[in-house]
């Protein structure tokens, strides 16, 4: 498989159609036909890896690209992979830890409410992230949590403890949520 493919899958996932057509706009080498019919990330960097201008060892175009639209978050991914390589597929937490941070994720989206983002910081995840975030889900809270818990994760790989959430909403003063936390998790 090639290990460039899941990054740029992620950064295209990433991508509003503001984006894409911003990005097309700095790519007059693919030819005015062939850009009318690119719709989404996906499509654009397939175009441009069949021109050679990206590749797993050809990242300078791409980031030139997502610097113009300026998308950092994105550039997070891209400088992740330059820095680390493809790594490992997927990083598995043991079971029982997953099942731990899938009812302690289910109890804060439910409870955190507005002050997300000071929990997002607290957790360390960048505000380029978290602006992306408010922007993807703009209307719904829940999920906003959801997705900022779920980048956490990603970023912690099998280092995501609960205790670490738990920690975050103490530093934070959530401490009403932390207790609810501890009180579904010894329930369980």
């Amino acid at each position: 498989m090639d290990p460039f493919a899941p990054v740029l899958l992620d950064i295209s996932d990433g991508l509003t159609k503001e984006n894409v057509e911003a990005m097309k706009f700095m790519c007059p080498d693919i030819g005015k036909k062939r850009l009318e019919k690119i719709n989404n990330g996906i499509q654009l960097f397939q175009c441009l890896r069949e021109m050679n201008l990206i590749g797993a060892d050809n990242t300078r175009f791409l980031r030139h690209l997502l610097n113009n639209i300026k998308r950092a978050d994105l550039l997070d991914i891209l400088t992740n992979f330059e820095t680390h390589g493809p790594g490992p597929q997927e990083q598995q937490l043991d079971p029982e830890e997953q099942a731990k941070l899938n009812i302690a994720k289910e109890v804060i989206s439910e409870q955190l409410g507005k002050n997300w983002r000071k929990y997002g910081r607290k957790l360390g995840v960048s505000d380029s992230k978290l602006d992306h975030i408010s922007t993807k889900h703009p209307f719904d809270l829940m999920e906003q949590i959801m997705e900022l818990l779920k980048e956490w994760q990603k970023m912690r790989g099998p280092e995501a403890k609960v205790d670490s959430l738990i920690g975050a909403l103490r530093a934070c003063d959530f401490n009403l949520t932390a207790d609810r936390v501890q009180k579904r998790l010894s329930e369980a």
